[in-house]
């Protein structure tokens, strides 16, 4: 080992004597905590993933209440998962969840990280932090979190993705003989709560005494790609049964339920004749709404317009170039406004519709 990488690990060495007994007295009560049962381990570290803990805590108690093994979760229908997963985002996890429930289901719960990122949906980060928390491997889980209490501790300006294999190459030595898993939760604690992104609570610190950066100099911020911004204009069709939605079949959200929607831009003319140039005879518009969605590269500028008519929309046909459309009148559907509240999984960037029905 070179003199640098012998000091990093001597610095390593001493990170358990410091961050478990500080994570006994600080850590959060959160609902995944109660045990370390690896279904509900997995669970938890899926909806953690592009999700914020507090938003996160309600969503898991109900999940595991309606799907309490992974047993339900393989058998679970498709549309009563995606309800549960309402209002997390980023469905294709709950996709990869379902996937790997199937095969863990039939095959048994792997107990090694190594195992589990054969699973679908679990990749370094997420098989480190079961194998370490369920099954007391040491197994590093190296996240944003941990990725920044260790470039600021130990100085280094590396970008984030040569240290995120880096730290798991450094970290998976210094593991201590037991509590593994409380060990990969003090280093995510600290992160989240104390060594925050802009101004830590350095004095509060369990590290300081050999913290090398002691601010929020560290880690070298990510240089982000623009999100794409695009105009979106969709089609609320009403009538006395309800709502009309269709399934996605491209894109984002794709799979998910949505209302009519085209790429582009259009005022309330154009809906007009558009809508008479695809065969609908008899309708009213009603005044459009606005709404910015965002997702993590891509940017909706939507405006939504209320379409009232007895007329079925599933029966029109566009009668101009359909490159635009991102959905197909023939597969609309609908349904009452009380079941698309209670049974159907409406992504955020749809669901604020709804008051406009």
């Amino acid at each position: 080992m070179e003199t640098n990488e012998q000091s990093v690990h001597e610095i390593l060495l001493r990170l358990p004597a410091l961050l478990l007994p500080w994570y006994d007295q600080n850590k959060r009560d959160l609902p995944w905590r109660k045990n370390t049962d690896p279904y509900r381990v997995w669970v938890s570290e899926i909806m953690l993933q592009q999700t914020r803990v507090e938003a996160a805590k309600d969503h898991y108690i109900r999940f595991l209440k309606e799907l309490p093994t992974v047993q339900a979760l393989a058998e679970c229908p498709e549309e009563k998962l995606f309800k549960l997963w309402e209002g997390l985002g980023y469905y294709s996890r709950a996709k990869n969840l379902q996937k790997a429930a199937k095969i863990a289901a039939e095959q048994g719960f792997p107990r090694t990280a190594d195992q589990l990122k054969k699973l679908p949906g679990i990749g370094d980060y997420t098989a480190g932090a079961i194998a370490s928390i369920a099954f007391e491997q040491p197994s590093p889980a190296v996240d944003g979190n941990v990725i920044r209490v260790l470039s600021r501790l130990l100085g280094d300006a590396r970008d984030q993705e040569t240290l995120k294999s880096a730290f798991a190459r450094l970290l998976a030595p210094v593991y201590p003989h037991e509590r593994c898993g409380d060990f990969t939760q003090s280093l995510m604690e600290l992160g989240a709560t104390v060594c925050v992104p802009s101004s830590p609570l350095c004095l509060a610190c369990p590290l300081l005494s050999v913290c090398k950066t002691k601010s929020d100099a560290l880690p070298t911020k990510k240089i982000k790609a623009e999100r794409r911004k695009t105009d979106v204009t969709l089609l609320l069709f009403q009538n006395q049964s309800g709502a009309a939605l269709c399934k996605r079949t491209e894109g984002v959200l794709k799979g998910m339920y949505g209302f009519f929607m085209i790429e582009r831009a259009m005022t309330d003319e154009n809906v007009r004749t558009f809508l008479q140039s695809a065969g609908m005879k008899q309708f009213s518009v009603g005044a459009p709404h606005a709404h910015k969605h965002v997702f993590s590269h891509i940017e909706w500028n939507m405006r939504a317009f209320p379409v009232y008519s007895e007329e079925n929309a599933a029966h029109l046909c566009p009668a101009t170039d359909v490159r635009e459309y991102r959905s197909d009148f023939s597969s609309l559907e609908y349904f009452p406004k009380e079941k698309i509240e209670r049974e159907l999984s409406l992504p955020s960037a749809f669901r604020w519709c709804l008051k406009l029905l």
